[in-house]
């Protein structure tokens, strides 16, 4: 199954084409693949805060590598849900609201931060994220190879990234997502990601203040 998403101009903040972006598949018959079989069967049961717990026994970098993987694959299907609403025109620029701005940088091919729009820094996010997903030597695959000693830190700099997608479709698109009828699904996907962000502290709650007032309506009544 693929995702619908839009591709843009490297050099320019200018949408040139539109393509499909894939989905990241564990794969089948592999440890991470069990794991990510017992995560969707604990949030089947409804409680999202037992889902997001360390199964006994298991390691904390595959359990957090599985549920990113998970989360990218969610963040980019409820992203090419409303990238008709998502344009140069309506969203000139990447932001969470009027008090929060995001420019771009992955300091690489992009180290000193741009401003663009959010379809483009979208864009940039998603492709970046996806890079570091398919990166064996990151997000190894295969049983016995270790995770790199930077790997909770590259993680916790992915999950903060995606955030600010759900950021930006709450506070601009929120209206197109009630339009789809896509609300409950969005707001499931985002309180499950929070609950698991909260649960191994891999945001900085500075971090998460656009979408503070929701993340206190949605986690309250679970305490």
């Amino acid at each position: 199954m693929s995702f619908f998403f839009i591709r843009t101009d490297l050099e320019k903040c200018s949408i040139t084409s539109l393509t499909f972006k894939p989905k990241k598949n564990i794969p089948e018959g592999s440890h991470q693949y069990e794991l990510l079989k017992h995560a969707e069967a604990t949030l089947g049961s409804g409680n999202l805060r037992m889902a997001v717990m360390l199964p006994d026994g298991e390691d904390l970098n595959e359990w957090v590598a599985v549920n990113t993987v998970d989360f990218f694959n969610q963040i980019n299907m409820l992203y090419g849900t409303i990238t008709d609403f998502c344009s140069e025109d309506s969203c000139p620029l990447m932001s969470a609201g009027p008090k929060y701005e995001y420019h771009w940088a992955d300091g690489t091919n992009i180290k000193k931060p741009i401003k663009c729009s959010a379809p483009k820094y979208i864009d940039y996010l998603m492709t970046w994220v996806q890079d570091q997903l398919d990166d064996e030597t990151l997000f190894p695959s295969k049983i016995g190879v270790p995770f790199p000693k930077n790997f909770m830190s590259v993680a916790k700099t992915i999950l903060k990234r995606l955030f600010r997608v759900y950021a930006h479709i709450y506070h601009q698109h929120f209206d197109a997502v009630m339009q789809l009828q896509e609300e409950a699904h969005l707001n499931t996907s985002f309180k499950h990601f929070i609950f698991f962000v909260q649960e191994f502290n891999l945001i900085d709650r500075k971090e998460l203040a656009p979408l503070q007032e929701l993340i206190e309506k949605l986690t309250t009544k679970d305490r």
